[in-house]
């Protein structure tokens, strides 16, 4: 049950002025409060302290209660949901695994009326509480199972919004869709009786080949990133769509999104390769997830270094989804040359389809972390072992 205590404002007071604090020490004070439990401050801080980054409308909202660390780990954070909400519209939608309820509230902006449901009954109760804090008065709260909430449904849904969720009943992670809960597969046939257009939001790691295997319809895959870490993946499915898959990857990066998209193929690695020219590129995490480095190269005319590295070149500079270098120098791998040569001074280092770790490479050539250089140890078109010397660009 929901302890309406928090809400006070001596109370919220508190938490505000002790959220930033070492948490255990707070703890270990105890509650100042005789209604409420140092575990339920505990809580409330956390929320807020994660809030202020991952949910800042949440953060500025006065009254805003939050759940436990572990549901703000597994929830969207407000820039995906935001995301996701530019992709649906219409006049009903329905969230059928609702969690804290962030992907339904800005969901709930592009629909008349918005119903979300949750079998965790805390989670529901807290869910309807904020959203009246945040004046989502279009959203019905329904506490149960989604599916069953619909099961002698007749209403027709703009669209219906699943993340299933990816544990067993032991807490065991799964990676297939007819293993997480609901079982979207299995009950995708009943789901189109009452929608033509279906969004599902799945862990980063599913295999995008074996997602579409389980799926029916699937019209568009959207890759999102967040600061070059992949978050989701997003599948939207359209009732009888049979045309090619599209797959779209977004990196959402402080001042700039890099969107690229293009139709889902095998790869056929019918590349044009080179030696490193002035320019090299490293994709970002969502087109490296996405594999389509093939559309990528032939839409940005550019060379491969080798058919697994997943470098590019080019001898003029473009716009790019991922990082650019000026390429300063290129050498073979040889430890005792490239010894003299690094020898004391600092570098970044990354690998692509090299053998050793970055680790061995510091330790052996003894480069310092750090500095403007940027050391690509990758192997080039010649299956040779090579060190790319580069500037951020």
């Amino acid at each position: 049950m929901l302890n309406r205590a928090l809400l006070q404002k001596e109370v919220s007071d508190y938490i505000q002025k002790n959220y930033k604090k070492d948490l255990p020490s707070i703890i270990l004070k105890g509650s100042p409060f005789q209604e409420i439990g140092t575990a339920e401050l505990g809580v409330q801080m956390n929320g807020l302290k994660v809030a202020e980054k991952k949910f800042p409308e949440l953060f500025k909202t006065s009254g805003i209660l939050y759940p436990p660390k572990l549901n703000l780990e597994q929830s969207s954070s407000q820039v995906t949901a935001e995301y996701k909400a530019s992709l649906v519209e219409g006049d009903f939608g329905i969230d059928l695994t609702g969690g804290i309820g962030i992907d339904s509230y800005y969901m709930s902006k592009k629909f008349q009326n918005y119903i979300y449901c949750e079998i965790n009954q805390e989670l529901a109760e807290l869910a309807r509480h904020n959203f009246k804090m945040l004046n989502a008065n279009n959203i019905s709260v329904h506490a149960g199972d989604g599916l069953e909430i619909i099961k002698n449904d007749t209403t027709q849904y703009s669209w219906i919004y699943l993340d299933p969720a990816r544990r067993d009943n032991s807490g065991g992670k799964v990676f297939k869709l007819k293993d997480c809960e609901p079982d979207v597969p299995r009950n995708l046939e009943y789901l189109f009786r009452i929608s033509n257009n279906i969004l599902i939001k799945t862990s980063p790691i599913l295999d995008i080949s074996a997602g579409l295997d389980e799926l029916n319809f699937v019209k568009e895959i959207h890759i999102i990133a967040v600061r070059n870490e992949v978050k989701e993946l997003l599948w939207i499915l359209e009732k009888g769509y049979d045309g090619p898959t599209n797959i779209k990857s977004l990196n959402i990066e402080k001042d700039i999104r890099q969107e690229f998209f293009a139709n889902f193929e095998k790869v056929k690695n019918s590349y044009n390769y080179s030696e490193p020219e002035h320019y090299l590129y490293e994709p970002n995490a969502a087109i490296m997830k996405s594999g389509l480095f093939q559309s990528l190269a032939e839409e940005l005319n550019l060379n491969k270094l080798h058919e697994h590295s997943h470098l590019f070149t080019s001898k003029e500079k473009i716009e790019f989804p991922g990082r650019v270098f000026k390429i300063v120098d290129y050498k073979t791998y040889k430890t005792q040359d490239l010894k003299k040569h690094f020898k004391g001074s600092k570098a970044n280092i990354a690998i692509r389809n090299f053998p050793d770790p970055v680790n061995d490479i510091r330790k052996k050539l003894k480069i310092k972390d750090g500095g403007k250089l940027y050391l690509f140890f990758t192997t080039n078109l010649r299956n040779e072992k090579i060190v790319i010397i580069c500037e951020k660009n």
